[in-house]
């Protein structure tokens, strides 16, 4: 499928912490929208997704997509554009793992705290860690969306290098101001600020003070 033909081209991760919704959730979004979809998934990732919400995924990338395709058809209705692409962990030919080619926005959610290190010092020993590289030294944006409690000083220092380099630490922390209903909701605000640092239109959420103070 031609890079030209999406609107947007972008890398998402899924690692092994807490908040697979979340991540889920978001490729939804991006599919919807029309973006091209570079997803790349840790063998931890696939246990979290199970365990959170009974999806249980191949490791065979080729198997994995299908699942998730078939999945946001029966769920969402979302047809199959020929947009997302599941990739290797050692899928070093990809677009991701090179300068020239990878998208200039890269989202991981969840971050677990060990992907989180692995960025934060550069180690890009599989695909996921060398995309994130590739998107910081190309200065595009990257965000991670961690998810752990209480963060201990290792954390909050990786962070904060990460957060120099000019990556955006968004913690998987949903507010209550919208008075949500369901855990959905929880999980629609967290993606609905994600897809805000993105630019991406979405009605996942109210804004705050459009309620009270109408536009027309």
């Amino acid at each position: 499928m031609a890079y030209e033909k999406w609107q947007r081209s972008i890398s998402l991760a899924w690692t092994g912490a807490s908040g697979a919704p979340y991540g889920l959730r978001l490729l939804q979004q991006l599919l919807a929208a029309d973006y091209q979809v570079f997803l790349m998934i840790s063998s931890a990732a696939r246990v979290v997704l199970a365990t959170e919400h009974e999806l249980k995924l191949s490791a065979d990338s080729a198997k994995a997509k299908q699942q998730l395709l078939t999945y946001f058809s029966e769920r969402y209705g979302l047809a199959d554009k020929g947009q997302l692409q599941v990739l290797g962990k050692e899928e070093w030919f990809s677009p991701p793992a090179s300068g020239s080619a990878a998208p200039k926005q890269m989202v991981i959610c969840p971050c677990s705290t060990g992907t989180l290190a692995a960025v934060a010092t550069g180690m890009s020993n599989n695909l996921l860690e060398r995309a994130a590289d590739v998107v910081l030294k190309e200065r595009g944006q990257l965000l991670l969306v961690p998810r752990e409690t209480p963060f201990s000083a290792i954390h909050l220092e990786h962070m904060l290098s990460l957060s120099k380099l000019g990556a955006t630490i968004m913690p998987a922390a949903p507010g209550f101001y919208h008075n949500p209903k369901s855990i959905q909701d929880l999980i629609d605000f967290m993606v609905a600020r994600i897809l805000d640092h993105l630019e991406i239109e979405h009605d996942l959420t109210r804004r705050w003070g459009y309620d009270k103070h109408p536009t027309s």
